[in-house]
């Protein structure tokens, strides 16, 4: 099951994340999202736990727990909506471009 851990501190790293679901069983990946440009922290993580039951009582567990001198939100990660992994609405295309809307031409 894929955790989804979010609020973390900007100092939260991948190997802190671990350790604290450790104790709940068995860890196989653990992910704190970057940003890509300056490498720091988005503040949200993903923790992959095999087991269901163990993963559901590291949730409840760690939810609304401090983790790094923060409240942290861990739920059970949900995909995302199909909207958003495009980028919007079909990437731009189609509209009216610069010209606005096409007028009939009376002569």
């Amino acid at each position: 099951m894929e955790i989804y851990v979010g609020n973390l501190a900007y100092a939260t790293t991948d190997d802190g994340l671990k350790a604290a679901f450790a104790p709940y069983g068995e860890v196989t990946a653990v992910r704190v999202v970057t940003d890509r440009m300056t490498g720091r922290s988005k503040g949200f993580g993903f923790v992959t736990m095999p087991d269901a039951a163990q993963a559901q009582a590291a949730i409840d567990a760690l939810n609304g727990h401090e983790l790094d001198g923060r409240t942290v939100r861990v739920n059970e990660s949900q995909p995302r909506p199909r909207e958003e992994r495009r980028g919007g609405f079909g990437g731009g295309r189609g509209g009216y471009g610069d010209r606005g809307p096409r007028r009939e031409t009376r002569w």
